[in-house]
């Protein structure tokens, strides 16, 4: 059974996730402040954490950039009431994963919970299947139908990083970071760049693409025809 932690201050919204995931087959742990969610996460490890931003004690971004720190890579999906860009993208540099705006589906909130854990159970294994391609990290190789693909290493590295995050919305900054490296005089245009030859590379329509997808504003997210 995986468990989920709901860090939320409204007593009504706490009680209604708690429960719906409870009914769902998760394990849960709730938290009414910041404080006291951190300590559970960080006590519990659990699988999952649903966290709002504007809390008492301790907000959420702070919780995001207090894990991270301490290399905790459970999935993070953040519950904001804000709409802004910038305070979106300041979630998911502190290491967020997906947000949801309020007010939100409760059964779109558990598809999304139940895909970022099945993303995390897959992310187990270097092969990642895509349409047919078949992207071996183990093996730096990419085929499709069963016939090698050329990809530079950037491309390549690009590419599994993406693959390792099906599903997350990635800001530039984050993609630079892990594929550029924090020292790197390379910018957003670079990102830009690269996934604009490596959509020539991989989708079946480069202006119409199905596997890279831009979020205006933020940064990329690799989702590839995922019906769920």
């Amino acid at each position: 059974m995986e468990t989920v932690l709901i860090i939320e201050d409204d007593s009504t919204m706490l009680r209604g996730l708690t429960d719906n995931f409870t009914a769902a087959g998760y394990a849960v742990l709730a938290a009414a402040d910041g404080e006291a969610g951190l300590n559970a996460a960080l006590d519990a490890r659990p699988d999952l954490i649903i966290l709002d931003i504007m809390l008492p004690q301790i907000n959420g971004y702070e919780i995001c950039r207090l894990l991270r720190k301490e290399k905790l890579d459970m999935p993070i999906l953040m519950l904001t009431a804000k709409g802004e860009e910038s305070d979106i993208i300041l979630g998911l540099n502190l290491g967020a994963d997906d947000y949801v705006t309020k007010p939100f589906s409760r059964k779109e909130l558990l598809a999304r919970a139940a895909a970022f854990l099945r993303r995390r159970r897959q992310q187990q294994t270097s092969v990642y299947q895509f349409g047919n391609f078949t992207l071996d990290l183990s093996a730096c190789s990419l085929a499709q139908d069963g016939r090698p693909m050329k990809l530079s290493p950037k491309e390549f590295k690009l590419l599994g990083f993406f693959a390792a995050n099906k599903g997350r919305a990635l800001t530039r900054d984050e993609i630079l970071n892990n594929v550029w490296g924090y020292n790197s005089f390379a910018g957003h245009r670079s990102v830009d760049r690269f996934v604009t030859t490596l959509r020539n590379k991989i989708e079946p329509d480069p202006h119409l693409p199905i596997y890279i997808h831009t979020l205006r504003e933020i940064g990329y997210k690799f989702d590839p025809c995922d019906p769920e």
